[in-house]
């Protein structure tokens, strides 16, 4: 927009409606290149009109008081601007300028409140709103009035919207009339409304809950109503955009959600951007979940379309689904980078939990700093397969048209990735295929550019670390798959290079998803919620699958069919049964996912004979075999080696007891009974010596009992 530097030039409006707002008017940009200001030119007689309209704010909703005023008579310049006042007027939201409420004050210049007429009703109304305007009665054309707007937005000195519906912190008069609402209800509602349930169940099940803590009266629904049609209004109304610029919006959101933030680095010329995000809830779920356990890695999502890229932790909970616990935005994943905010996020679950421990850490990237992971978090680093075998599997289908090619590609990636352990030339295995499939340029094209250069380094990785289950590559693929569908819908597209757009539905639609699966699965409510969040994973979905439904192929199982549980007419073909690079033709296969079919055939391939072990138990084997493997004849080497085997033996015949017995008290009276003896209290003066007493002097009951009474003290002074 142009600055204009003359008021001559400046349109006048005048808008048809009774009453308008700064909606209703074009405004421009008055000054010079150094100053300038958003202005409006409208008859003298409109101002009344304007203001009334301004102060029917849907959003803010408002009464604008005279902060300042001055006058001029006519004939009192003998020489004006074309921008000179006779009248001057500063308007201010009633709302501010002085902050009555917490941290906040009077302004410094002002020693006692002005007693006007049209202010906001109550001194603790004063939130410090900054919008403010100024009306100019014009010098040189008393019929005209310039507005000034200065600022706009009904928000704090910290840019925080401060009154209205949208202002999270706004309390009524009559609160204290108002119901219990605690933080499970109020999180319940919200997710219920950021999944875009019905407002009818919605209020249904919010009755319900606050109905536990005071009971069934017509005021409570009457107020739970009112409740949810606020918070869904505050909500739609909410947007991502705290300013127009990106970085000062996510420096607004940090400030205001300190409790949601773990790490955070702006960007300057030394170092780069990081936001690490963990709710109260997902640390609860990160030590609940993740102690003694297996965290897990999906690492730089969307790459290619957001402005930087995503990397979540991921826990497995009850039903071994995979649940975010953490998010990191940044484009940097440099040692000295990800050990910063890695240590601040144990930190922050050692602070609640002194004694939270990882089992094991899954990745699923053969670049991921791995000696990083393994000194931080004290333990064994795990490789998932997924996001090969999906990124292979995809480029298969997209750039080769004949399925009998789709497979047969899919199958000899397979089995070179098969031939780490049988000391094969993974060289000379991959140019053979490539020689064989040279006519698929599109795909051998995609295969030379982004793999060929890397794949030593992913087969390795394969090789030297324990390969994880189709359970837990299933899990990260449901989340993976989940993550995308909320993130690249078509109607976010515009909104993907802006940080605060992706922290806003990360904190937003993808919590509350996740965290009403959750509580629908605990409490045993949403049965629809419940079922989804059961089977949204490929592996629960093929425990669905009956044995009956799968017929293998008698003489080299080199297929099976499996016939559909919804449509027994269909039968789908998986190619390679019995390995992780099984080729199906179900359409959710096709999407490069792993699907259902395949997951269930292997489950009967492991049974039997002839067919190849899954990859995941051959690496177990492989470490056992480097365990049990006799380094010298009779040397402490062997003795060592022998003892961690049987250790992890032990182990491991204790995790499947405990997981087959349906009933927990069997296998606690299997256990080995454990003498401990009680840790005596230190002292670090004189010992008292009557405790040194033989048993069979009579002080000696004295003594017990003076130690009971200072029990009991104590519980007392705690009570």
């Amino acid at each position: 927009m142009a600055i204009v530097e003359s008021v001559e030039k400046i349109p006048l409006q005048d808008p048809p409606e009774e009453e308008f707002s700064a909606a209703d008017l074009t405004w421009t940009k008055f000054g010079n290149a150094e100053h300038h200001d958003q202005v409006a030119l409208i008859p003298y007689d409109r101002v009344d009109a304007f203001i009334i309209g301004e102060c029917s704010n849907v959003e803010c909703p408002t009464r604008f008081h005279i902060e300042r005023g001055r006058k001029r008579t006519i004939g009192s310049l003998k020489e004006y601007k074309d921008d000179e006042y006779l009248e001057y007027r500063l308007y201010w939201c009633s709302f501010g300028p002085e902050n009555y409420g917490e941290g906040g004050g009077i302004l410094p210049s002002r020693r006692y409140r002005l007693n006007t007429r049209n202010r906001a009703a109550r001194p603790q109304s004063m939130r410090g709103c900054t919008c403010h305007f100024v009306v100019k009665r014009l010098y040189a054309r008393p019929s005209h009035a310039l507005i000034i707007y200065n600022e706009r937005r009904h928000i704090n000195k910290s840019g925080f919207v401060c009154h209205g519906p949208l202002d999270r912190d706004a309390i009524g008069p009559g609160a204290k009339k108002i119901p219990y609402i605690c933080n499970e209800i109020q999180q319940q509602t919200m997710s219920m409304i950021y999944l875009g349930i019905p407002e009818e169940n919605i209020l249904e099940k919010h009755i319900e809950g606050i109905e536990r803590y005071c009971g069934s009266n017509a005021k409570v629904n009457s107020l739970a109503s009112q409740y949810v049609h606020k918070l869904g209004m505050i909500i739609k109304r909410s947007t991502h955009e705290l300013d127009l610029d990106d970085q000062a919006s996510i420096r607004m959101w940090v400030e205001r959600n300190r409790k949601s933030v773990f790490f955070h680095q702006d960007t300057s010329d030394s170092d780069p951007f990081i936001l690490g995000i963990q709710t109260e809830w997902q640390l609860q779920q990160m030590i609940r979940f993740g102690h003694r356990s297996v965290v897990a890695a999906d690492s730089t999502f969307g790459v290619k379309r957001l402005k930087y890229p995503l990397f979540t932790l991921l826990v497995f909970d009850s039903r071994q689904h995979a649940l975010p616990v953490a998010w990191v935005i940044t484009r940097s994943f440099a040692k000295s980078d990800v050990s910063k905010w890695l240590k601040a996020l144990i930190d922050r679950a050692r602070s609640v939990e002194p004694g939270w421990k990882v089992s094991g850490f899954l990745i699923d990237d053969a670049a991921a700093e791995i000696d990083l992971l393994r000194d931080i978090f004290c333990c064994p680093v795990l490789f998932s397969l997924w996001r090969v075998r999906r990124s292979w599997l995809r480029n298969i289908v997209k750039k080769c048209s004949n399925i009998e090619v789709q497979r047969e590609i899919f199958k000899r990636l397979g089995q070179i990735v098969h031939s780490i352990w049988g000391g094969i030339n993974t060289s000379l295995a991959l140019e053979q295929f490539m020689l064989d499939f040279v006519d698929q340029t599109a795909f051998m094209e995609y295969f030379r550019a982004s793999w060929v250069p890397k794949i030593e380094m992913w087969l390795s990785t394969m090789r030297n670390f324990p390969l994880a289950s189709q359970e837990a590559s299933g899990a990260l693929e449901a989340y993976h798959v989940k993550l995308k569908a909320k993130l690249f819908d078509d109607s976010h597209l515009g909104a993907l290079q802006r940080v605060d757009w992706l922290v806003h539905k990360l904190t937003t639609e993808l919590h509350s998803s996740y965290w009403l699966d959750r509580y629908a699965d605990e409490s045993d409510s949403f049965q629809n919620v419940k079922e989804e969040y059961i089977s949204s994973t490929s592996w629960h979905r093929a425990l669905q699958i009956p044995n009956s439904a799968i017929t293998l192929d008698d003489k080299d199982h080199l297929f099976a069919k499996v016939v559909s549980q919804k449509d027994s007419s269909i039968t789908h073909l998986v190619w390679n049964p019995g390995s992780e690079f099984a080729f199906c033709d179900c359409s959710w296969s096709m999407q490069g996912n792993l699907c259902k079919h395949v997951i269930k055939v292997n489950m009967i391939c492991e049974n039997l004979k002839g067919c190849q072990p899954s990859m995941s138990l051959r690496s177990f084997e492989e470490v056992l075999m480097d365990l049990w493997r006799k380094p010298v004849d009779d040397s402490f080497a062997l003795d060592l080696s022998l003892a961690w085997t049987h250790q992890m033996l032990d182990q491991i015949q204790k995790l499947v007891e405990l997981n087959s017995s349906t009933d927990i008290g069997t296998v606690v009276n299997n256990m080995p009974l454990k003498w401990v003896s009680k840790k005596g209290r230190a002292y670090n003066g004189k010992r008292s010596s009557c405790l040194a007493l033989p048993p069979g002097n009579s002080n000696t009951k004295s003594v017990v009992v003076h130690k009971k009474n200072r029990k009991r003290k104590r519980l007392s002074r705690l009570r």
